[in-house]
């Protein structure tokens, strides 16, 4: 653990830690065990001076979590809290983070000391006597009668209800010197921007790198990589909190709410899916992104409760030449069983059309034309966004970074990746005045103009 005694202990001569680990005795290496300052690096151990808000705002798999238990647990071994408040952004979220996690409560508590759990009474009980309490910060009207003298509150930036931190400071009123830690990665919500304009709140910041030591290599050369660079990745891995681009037309937080998760798409019937090209002409370092984009629309319910959504599922754009361009792109649309590829046909005209068909020349294909501006094509689409009607099938880092980036007129290169997902959500839901598409009307139309397959494409989840 970089930067923490623990770590210094280690990089002495190997001679050294090892006599000095055998002149302990087992009680003393037990506690050694469980003893937070050698292992915390100093950035997790409560800042000093009289302070009444600890919030620690860091990236994914910093270790807020095991700093808030470990926090919890120093206030309540030294007597200095009795009745503690445990607040997670849902009931859920404190039982399986807080409490029973990995690094949660009990996990991180020493045998001698380990709390009594509970999960009927919502309740934690250390052999001296101290009692903590879990609160979901979904239900703020919980927190109005409870007096405490030590809370923690779990991923603020994520709470639905602002009002239930207030409503826990409000009974943060029992012994001399109460406080709360707040742990959490950094979105700019009203409630953490609040936080971090407070004086008398200690903000501590962190990135995911900071604890690489103990992390799984396939996350820091998968995830981390990936993430590495983008706005999403600030956010998400350094901590930054990012405030919206003044004239973008998304911003994360709308991208974020509307996001749904694979496992929640699973049963979800796709009634087509379409695959769109923003392509370039010349390939080399100075030439644009070709933007490859897979979107499907739903049959039926959505698991957000309306109905006919559209699902961003892959995003496959990149640095591509046209031969390339068009191999990734037929690829896409085979392996998502696609009903058509739509492509920008403004720049390179029938070049396109000719590269689709080289590969394949029964792929179903339209060209679409750009007769308006990008920003007047998007702005449509970025409304499906607000209503709800367009969701992104996981996290796109680099699409999304586009699509949070793109003001009018700005100057910055043409984004072919936001561009193919405004052609695909077009094909798909709206018509040429950009009014939502009749479901049925879209549906009859699709088959009209098909090569008359001998049997509708099959659409299933999950398509790799």
């Amino acid at each position: 653990m970089t930067g923490s005694l623990a770590a210094s202990f280690a990089s002495s001569p190997r001679t050294e830690w090892e006599a000095a680990l055998a002149a302990l005795t087992r009680d003393e290496l037990l506690a050694l065990e469980y003893d937070w300052r050698f292992w915390a690096r100093p950035a997790q151990l409560p800042p000093p001076g009289e302070w009444t808000a600890w919030l620690v705002m860091a990236g994914r798999g910093y270790g807020k979590t095991r700093t808030g238990a470990e926090f919890v647990r120093q206030e309540i071994e030294a007597g200095r809290s009795g009745r503690a408040a445990l607040v997670g952004p849902t009931a859920a979220d404190a039982r399986d983070v807080m409490v029973e996690g990995e690094s949660g409560i009990i996990a991180i508590s020493p045998p001698w000391m380990r709390p009594t759990y509970e999960p009927s009474k919502r309740r934690l009980t250390w052999p001296n006597g101290a009692v903590g309490t879990l609160y979901s910060a979904d239900e703020p009207d919980r927190l109005r009668g409870p007096q405490h003298d030590l809370a923690w509150c779990d991923e603020i930036a994520t709470w639905r209800y602002p009002e239930a931190y207030d409503q826990l400071m409000f009974g943060l009123r029992l012994g001399l010197r109460p406080r709360v830690i707040a742990t959490t990665t950094p979105k700019p919500t009203e409630l953490v921007r609040r936080l971090v304009a407070d004086p008398t709140c200690i903000v501590t910041t962190g990135r995911t790198v900071e604890n690489a030591p103990n992390l799984a290599p396939v996350f820091l050369s998968h995830v981390v990589a990936r993430y590495q660079g983008t706005r999403l990745g600030r956010q998400e891995l350094d901590a930054e909190l990012l405030e919206d681009i003044p004239g973008a037309l998304w911003t994360l937080g709308l991208i974020e709410q509307t996001r749904l998760p694979l496992r929640a798409l699973r049963d979800v019937a796709l009634a087509r899916v379409v695959v769109a090209i923003d392509p370039n002409v010349t390939s080399g370092a100075d030439a644009d992104e070709a933007g490859i984009v897979a979107v499907a629309r739903g049959a039926g319910p959505c698991p957000c409760g309306g109905k006919d959504c559209a699902y961003v599922l892959e995003d496959a754009s990149g640095d591509f030449g046209p031969a390339e361009w068009a191999r990734k792109a037929i690829a896409l649309y085979h392996r998502r069983r696609a009903d058509r590829i739509v492509a920008e046909a403004n720049n390179g005209g029938e070049l396109v059309e000719l590269q689709l068909r080289v590969l394949d020349p029964n792929v179903s294909y339209t060209a679409v034309h750009a007769a308006r501006g990008k920003f007047t094509r998007a702005e449509p689409v970025e409304a499906l966004y607000e209503q709800s009607r367009v969701h992104h099938a996981g996290h796109f880092p680099e699409m999304e970074d586009q699509m949070t980036r793109f003001v009018p007129n700005d100057g910055q290169p043409s984004p072919g990746r936001l561009d193919a997902l405004v052609w695909a959500v077009t094909e798909l839901m709206l018509d040429d005045d950009g009014g939502l598409l009749d479901f049925y009307g879209a549906q009859l139309e699709a088959r009209a103009a098909s090569p008359s397959p001998t049997t509708e494409p099959s659409h299933a989840w999950p398509h790799a």
